[in-house]
């Protein structure tokens, strides 16, 4: 008699939240490889990536999505289309809260969205970062958390410490229907290789810059080129919005700028496992977060418009 076959699930967790809860290190965590772009400061991740996590029994593709806060510009609106439109194609929603931060307006923003949404997948609640607070703050964060949405549930993690990452996983697998893989086992992410490293390159200048520069940078991808055995020549070029950006961006002597790309090029090679040259140039071009020609440029434009 033949062993019973193993029910298999397959499905797609939308993971929203405020900028900076911890989305991209905890699918880089889950994953136990770096395909999404992280940093200390706000709204590092600025498009939709596709982490996933792939189990004999089950595969779950986790949407990493960017923060979702109050747009000063088109490309907010752009980054919080990109949040909100990933909710819909989704069987459950992943919503992260900081525990180690009260709750903020952003937070009561999302839940009133989340609300209004008539066909809204099962949410279940999660608080990020709890090896940074004591029991006590991490129960009344908790209680509110809970008073602001009325999530299906509530679990706790910390991806630094690697705790409570099971009792997610098991929580999120409750509400994704049965069915085969989407994708192969091996794949990772839908971004193409040279996706990443135009990631990992902002997030290195996002490493180093201070003040206003980070959020007035983007990355385009120039050159790609594979040399063989000697590994890939890329070229990418940094856009900022003013000349005064430029001269930080790129340091006196261009110290700034050899930091940035000593430091990416690692990250590249670490993702990609080969040897890596990197050139790197910046560009003015003012206004552009505000611009549609400029944001269609760079890539932040929406699926239905390509």
């Amino acid at each position: 008699m033949a062993a019973e076959e193993t029910v298999k699930k397959a499905g797609y967790v939308a993971v929203v939240g405020r900028p900076n809860v911890g989305k991209s290190t905890l699918i880089n965590t889950l994953l136990d490889q770096k395909i999404a772009a992280v940093s200390p400061k706000p709204q590092t991740t600025r498009r939709r990536q596709l982490g996933i996590y792939t189990q004999p029994d089950y595969q779950l593709v986790f949407v990493d999505t960017p923060g979702i806060h109050k747009a000063q510009h088109k490309l907010g609106d752009y980054m919080n289309g990109e949040a909100f439109d990933s909710i819909g194609d989704a069987d459950v929603v992943l919503w992260l809260l900081a525990a180690d931060e009260e709750l903020t307006h952003e937070d009561a923003i999302i839940a009133e969205k989340l609300k209004s949404i008539r066909k809204l997948p099962p949410v279940v609640m999660a608080l990020s970062k709890v090896d940074a607070v004591l029991p006590e703050t991490l129960a009344a964060r908790e209680q509110k958390a809970i008073e602001l949405f009325p999530a299906k549930d509530v679990v706790k993690f910390s991806a630094l410490k690697q705790e409570g990452m099971q009792e997610l996983l098991a929580t999120l697998l409750q509400f994704i229907p049965e069915g085969e893989p989407f994708f192969d086992e091996d794949t990772v992410t839908d971004y193409y290789e040279k996706d990443i490293a135009a990631e990992l390159i902002r997030e290195s200048a996002l490493y180093f810059l201070r003040d206003e520069v980070p959020h007035c940078l983007a990355v385009r991808m120039d050159e790609y080129k594979e040399r063989g055995e000697k590994g890939a020549f890329i070229e990418a070029t940094f856009f900022v919005e003013r000349d005064s950006q430029k001269g930080i961006v790129i340091g006196q002597g261009g110290e700034m700028l050899k930091k940035i790309g000593t430091r990416a090029r690692q990250e590249i090679e670490n993702m990609s496992g080969r040897e890596i040259y990197l050139s790197l140039r910046v560009k003015v071009n003012k206004n552009w977060r505000n611009s549609p020609e400029a944001l269609h440029l760079l890539g932040y434009e929406k699926e239905s418009e390509r």
